[in-house]
């Protein structure tokens, strides 16, 4: 979809809360998908034999000498930098799965490799893509007869199973899609294809097969190769989105929002394991334009969306024209405000200042124009175009295939998820007997040219070896010791370990439209701030007295339509009570209504610059169901808890045990980029949580702003230095170890991070104020959700009720790298779907870790997310990172979000007909200028009065 970007103003790729779990119990954390909502545990196992995919299965051969090749590491000499693999994990119970990995059957010999250059040279795609489709088509000699045995990028690269003559220029005259063919006035462009080199497919055997002489050897660049191969046959009869993912609208499909509708379809990448290369083939969705008339989806969108931007339709939208005489394929650049009766410029051809309609009415005479009046025109002049060219939104035609660029919303969002939440064996159907046909990978569907490399890929999934680790036991304060099942425990008449003090707080009422309540004594909000303060005191919290109630009515959005006014009568508000009052523990904000502006503008107030923790509950919630109120009370009382500096649950000594046999700080890392619908040039956002004590429960962060897109933490020295500090004023001593997840890094990025973030963490370790020279141990993790490797169960008795695999499951053979260390592990209960292991490796280790240790270790860990009472997805330190680049992006909203508001794209200034595009300068000026508005905007960051808590939970 518009996938949202990492966290990053969407839902993470997951929907909103669902169900909790049993009466009375606390919040869920994030099960499948992403999901943050919490769901009841389910009974363990047993799902009926109809959800398990084409049912029991031998562990693939390949796997039986997978000790031995463990046994040969111990030759190679040890360095913390990209350790290999010290053993296989052993504990839990054995048990088998599928994986959608498929064989793939390599060419004999060499593959050739050939850098391609244009000339002249031309940085247009959709110019560049036109002529590598002709150059396919060529019939030069020298050239036709190697077509059939070539593969391409689209771009510069080129690989061969036969050689190429050398030197080799292949000329194509170039023509649009729609013309029958070249003329006389056709551009002829140059192909010059230079060999580079042989990638030799034999070395790229013997490191599959483990040889510890390839251990540091570059396979990348043949598996690359192997990919554009692997590729041809889905770039030709499909619509690439991004590297790997293909759509086919012969696929299921539907309606999605007005204009846009979502695809599925079938990602695919070559993947290096043990004794095989392999093809990792799963399904994956997007949305769509719809295709048709541009004049009839601009009328649907209005008609549904009540005037709202329809910055939607210019998201690299491409439209095609025919009034010209021939068809003409270009992208819109701006959606005018005005109709073609309105819009005026000057053409010299008739006079002077001319309508757009009353052009078109004498250049052609045959076009009658229907919706002169009422639908705007555009503008379709190229980037750099001196002039505008408006063309009446009716003579439009949107093409099909085009992937939508836009931001989904919240509903769309939910719908989207709703339609790709498929149980696993249904996943897996759709791979075999439709996937693999489709993509060219069955003997049916084989053709060039993957047939002309000698290449195939054989139909059956990798069947591996696998494991359930056992979860850890919990505790509270008091209360009987919940039991965990599937992942999840309900807890009813327990005491939180650590309970906060509340010494006095305030319900803050929003109003906004319709009052939900008659006046403060409303039963209703009366039966609201009672019944959460019974249930903190209940939990073991310190509350004294009744909480302030206040009330704030706001401006309609139809008078102030990004809430500035309303904001500005909340601060006002919370001001003047402060000043009158002092500061409260907490206020709980109670809001009638879900607002793009109101709820990020109300933390960003609070946090930023007054320093107050702030709770949100959404009426709509809370009312719904009287008998689920203590419930929902009850998730929101773990996260106020947490807040406050206190500790909800613990586990037991013995799984805590690899984190306290030594003093520890465990960190989390992210970062969350600017997604659709952002000001161009707004920041990224960086954080780094660290534990505090050896309770490793609260974990206060460090946030930043920093260069847009940028992966690699820029501050973070600074940011270690403050956790490190922080750290040290608690327990009057520096910790022995670091050990650091670091989550939202691709594996290409694995090595970027030793590079820049590496040197970064050995500064903080030096310049940490201390009385004596300071270097603990370290240890990175990289914690990976983006890939698509899923696991299906063999037998039943592996299965929950969904088919799903269970929680604790992990895989470290068959389908994991040769050398690194690395392992999927699944902790959480699949709820929706089907569920997704986070892909664990660890990049640099001086602390020795072992298999068994880092895999149960990082297990137990995931059932100390300290706003739920189930076991979560993503390692905790990892999740609160995430949650706190969230709360960061609050801060810079007017940036982030401005999907309702005027955008570069659609302009409001009335077309003149004549003017320059912005050049590559002036862009980059406005991108500048937008950074630095944001990182003002930001400030000093997080009030020093928050700094030391969760304030982001």
């Amino acid at each position: 979809m518009s996938n949202p970007p990492r966290g990053r103003g969407g839902n993470r790729g997951g929907p909103p809360a669902g169900a909790r779990g049993g009466g009375g119990g606390f919040r869920g954390g994030r099960g499948s998908a992403g999901t943050r909502g919490g769901y009841g545990g389910g009974p363990r196992g047993g799902g009926p034999g109809e959800l398990i995919f084409r049912g029991p299965a031998s562990v693939d051969q390949r796997l039986a000498t997978l000790d031995q090749l463990v046994s040969s590491f111990k030759k190679l000499p040890s360095n913390p930098k990209r350790p290999h693999r010290p053993g296989f994990g052993t504990l839990g119970r054995q048990i088998t799965l599928r994986a959608n990995f498929f064989p793939i059957k390599l060419p004999k010999g060499p593959i050739y490799d050939y850098h391609v250059e244009i000339k002249p040279s031309t940085d247009i795609k959709r110019i560049r893509a036109r002529l590598f489709w002709l150059l396919e088509r060529s019939n030069q000699q020298g050239w036709r007869e190697f077509v059939p045995f070539i593969a391409h990028d689209g771009s510069e690269r080129l690989v061969s199973a036969k050689k190429l003559p050398q030197l080799l220029d292949v000329e194509v005259q170039y023509y649009e899609e729609g013309e029958a063919g070249p003329n006389t006035k056709s551009k002829t462009y140059t192909f010059e294809i230079t060999h580079t080199g042989n990638l030799d497919v034999a070395l790229l055997t013997n490191y599959l097969s483990g040889d510890t002489n390839l251990r540091d050897h570059d396979v990348q660049p043949v598996i690359n190769a192997v990919n554009l191969i692997l590729q041809t046959h889905a770039t030709r009869t499909g619509v690439r989105v991004g590297k790997n993912r293909y759509f086919f609208r012969s696929q299921e499909y539907f309606d999605l929002a007005p204009g846009v509708e979502a695809w599925k379809g079938f990602f695919m990448s070559a993947r290096p394991v043990y004794k095989e290369l392999m093809v990792n083939v799963g399904v994956c969705m997007t949305a769509f334009y719809k295709p048709g008339n541009l004049a009839d989806a601009i009328i649907e969108f209005n008609r549904s969306s009540n005037g709202a931007m329809l910055q939607r339709f210019t998201q690299k939208l491409k439209v095609t024209t025919s009034h010209l005489g021939y068809k003409q394929k270009k992208p819109i650049k701006k959606i005018m405000p005005t109709t073609a009766r309105q819009t005026t410029f000057t053409c010299e051809e008739y006079g002077g200042k001319i309508s757009v309609e009353e052009y078109f009415k004498k250049k052609y005479p045959h076009i009658k124009l229907k919706h002169a009046h009422d639908v705007p025109v555009v503008d379709i002049s190229g980037p750099n175009s001196k002039f505008t060219i408006y063309v009446p939104a009716e003579l439009c035609e949107i093409e099909p295939g085009q992937p939508f660029r836009g931001r989904l919303n919240e509903k769309e969002t939910s719908n989207m998820i709703r339609f790709a939440c498929n149980p696993p064996k249904v996943n897996a159907d759709a791979i075999v007997d439709r996937g693999l046909p489709t993509i060219g990978f069955t003997p049916q569907t084989l053709g060039s040219p993957m047939s002309s490399f000698g290449m195939a890929v054989d139909n059956n999934m990798a069947v591996i070896p696998a494991r359930e680790l056992p979860p850890p036991r919990l505790s509270y304060k008091a209360g009987k010791p919940p039991n965990v099942s599937s992942g999840s425990w309900n807890i009813l008449d327990v005491k939180f370990h650590l309970g906060g003090t509340i010494k006095s707080w305030w319900v803050l009422v929003i109003v906004d439209g319709q009052s939900v309540f008659g006046g403060p004594s409303d039963p209703a909000l009366e039966g609201i701030w009672k019944g959460f303060g019974e249930k903190c005191r209940n939990s073991g919290m310190s509350l004294g007295s009744s909480p302030a109630l206040l009330n704030q009515a706001l401006i309609p959005p139809a008078r102030d339509t990004s809430r500035q006014q309303s904001l500005d009568l909340i601060r006002q508000n919370i001001r003047r009570q402060i000043s009158q009052r002092g500061k409260p523990t907490f206020i709980l904000v109670i809001l009638s209504r879900r607002d793009n502006y109101i709820y990020p503008g109300i933390k960003r107030i609070c946090d930023v610059e007054l320093g107050v923790h702030t709770l949100h509950m959404l009426t709509d919630k809370v009312l719904r169901d009287r008998n689920k109120q203590d419930q929902y009370f009850s998730n929101v009382a773990l996260k106020l808890n947490t807040k406050l500096g206190g500790i909800n649950h613990m586990l037991d000594s013995e799984s805590m045990k690899w984190w306290t046999k030594a003093k520890t700080m465990v960190v989390g890392m992210d970062v969350t980029h600017p997604g659709p619908g952002s000001i161009e040039g707004t920041p990224s956002i960086a954080a780094v949580v660290a534990s505090a004590d050896s309770s490793f429960v609260q974990f206060p962060a460090s946030l930043r702003c920093q260069e847009t897109k940028k992966e690699m933490i820029t501050d973070l020295t600074d940011m270690m230095i403050e956790r490190l500090m922080f750290y040290n004023k608690k327990n009057r001593t520096l910790p022995d170890r670091v050990f650091v997840y670091r989550d939202g890094v691709s594996e290409g990025q694995f090595n970027t991070v030793l590079e820049e973030e590496l040197p970064k963490m050995l500064e903080a370790f030096k310049r940490v104020p201390q009385t004596k020279s300071y270097r603990p141990t370290l240890s990175i993790v990289i914690c990976g959700k983006r890939h698509h490797a899923k696991f299906w169960p063999t037998d039943s008795q592996f299965a929950d009720r969904n088919g799903n695999t269970r929680p604790g499951t992990v895989v470290d053979r068959g389908v994991t790298a040769v050398f690194d260390f690395d392992f999927y592990l699944q902790a959480h209960a699949g709820l929706q779907g089907h569920v997704k292991a986070t892909h664990y490796t660890v990049v640099y280790d001086e602390n020795n870790l072992g298999a068994d240790e880092v895999q149960q270790g990082t297990h137990t860990a995931s059932y100390l997310y300290a706003r739920a009472t189930k076991a979560v997805s993503l390692v905790p330190a990892a999740y609160y990172a995430d949650l706190a680049c969230e709360r960061g992006r609050c801060y810079l909203n007017d940036f982030l979000n401005t999907d309702d508001k005027v955008s570069s794209s659609v302009t409001t200034e009335k077309g003149k007909g004549k003017g320059k595009g912005k050049g590559k300068v002036d862009k980059e000026e406005e991108r500048k200028s937008v950074f630095e508005a944001a990182k003002k905007a930001w400030g000093e960051g997080v009030h020093p009065d928050l700094r030391e808590s969760m304030f982001y939970i």
